[in-house]
């Protein structure tokens, strides 16, 4: 029986060693492999990665609790400030209440609730038209938007019928608004005493405003004039004639689509305005639509300036009638000199009997730039 026993024991003993040495071959076998069974085991820089990933979870979880707590505590402070305002709203309908309940009745607090009769304090006594607010809001007479000083005056051009000169800090011309309050291009506007509008035109933006203050003697648009106004853009320059012939018509004629859309718009609110898109190189495409004028005013900007203004009077304009054209040196040749460029145009006026009256050169409004005033004289030619 002792001998069974040591036998046994034997082998128990042998059996738990081989049990210790088989846990000490698995646990090196999962040191090498890591915690989640990757070969790649150990990390050169920083240990067993198994250790490194319990230490981004951990704080994982830690930036997932402060995160969670902070939208807790903006949940919170919310709800707090939503409770606050209520009370306080609660609190000041509660005061009106009991102040409109001390006031008495409406018949002994006068208009709206006021105590004092309704008026304002400044408004009451003898002195009340003294004490007054002023309303700057109302329109004065003889007030302008934006820019001129409280008294201005305009008076009549004593050249140009149609157009007008406001006398104030700074002069101006202007033209009589055909459509009152309404701007065209964000110009300013002058009301004066009589209540009439009349619109600043400003020499920077319209080649005519510019030949009108460089000294032109004469553009021969008058009210009640016909006027081919060949290069129209979107209207600036446009409009201002409109507003000086009155009773007349301007035929406007402009190729651009894009400036022909704001063309066409202009024209739906000033009736003596005729859009026409369309080439001027081509004036038989629109014969149908323009008669005898008295004036054709060019601002095309093209090499052959002269020709297409010669060719439009052939068509359109009356014997001894008037051409104005507006001459870009720099758009006919670019290699010349602006004077050589500007006398060999009026030249080829005069070849299309074209009687050139005056040259006035745009400095310093436009550079580059001149208007020649003309006569159109076709029996000379003949």
């Amino acid at each position: 029986m002792a001998q069974n026993h040591s036998r046994s024991g034997e082998k128990s003993f042998s059996n738990s060693s081989e049990r210790r040495r088989d846990s000490d071959r698995r646990g090196n076998s999962e040191n090498k492999r890591g915690f989640n069974g990757d070969r790649r085991g150990r990390d050169s820089n920083s240990g067993f990665k198994g250790k490194r990933e319990s230490d981004e979870n951990r704080d994982n979880y830690k930036r997932r609790e402060d995160r969670n707590d902070r939208r807790r505590d903006d949940r919170d402070n919310r709800e707090n400030g939503d409770r606050r305002r209520e009370r306080n709203d609660r609190d000041n309908r509660r005061d009106r209440n009991d102040r409109s309940r001390e006031g008495g009745d409406r018949e002994d607090r006068g208009f709206k609730g006021r105590r004092d009769g309704g008026f304002r304090k400044n408004d009451r006594g003898p002195n009340r038209e003294k004490n007054r607010r002023p309303n700057h809001n109302q329109k004065k007479s003889g007030t302008a938007k934006g820019g001129f000083s409280k008294q201005v005056i305009v008076e009549p051009h004593r050249r140009f019928p149609g157009i007008f000169v406001s006398r104030g800090k700074e002069d101006a011309l202007c033209t009589k608004n055909m459509v009152p309050g309404v701007s065209v291009y964000n110009e300013k506007r002058i009301i004066t005493a009589e209540k009439a509008e009349y619109r600043t035109w400003n020499p920077y933006r319209s080649k005519l405003a510019a030949g009108i203050t460089s000294g032109l003697e004469n553009i021969h648009i008058v009210p009640g004039s016909k006027v081919l106004y060949l290069g129209a853009a979107s209207g600036t320059s446009v409009s201002h004639v409109s507003d000086m012939v009155g009773d007349g018509i301007v035929y406007a004629v402009e190729f651009s689509q894009r400036s022909g859309r704001d063309l066409i718009n202009l024209a739906k609110k000033r009736n003596n305005i005729v859009p026409i898109i369309e080439d001027a190189r081509h004036p038989h495409k629109y014969r149908m639509l323009v008669p005898l004028v008295d004036v054709i005013f060019s601002d095309v900007a093209q090499p052959d300036q002269a020709r297409i203004v010669a060719l439009n009077a052939q068509y359109f304009l009356k014997e001894e009638g008037h051409v104005l054209m507006s001459i870009k040196a720099n758009c006919v040749d670019s290699t010349k000199a602006p004077e050589a460029v500007f006398a060999m145009e009026v030249d080829k006026l005069k070849k299309e009997s074209i009687k050139p009256i005056e040259k006035v050169n745009l400095e310093p409004y436009e550079k580059d730039h001149a208007i020649v005033v003309g006569a159109f004289l076709p029996s000379l030619a003949k």
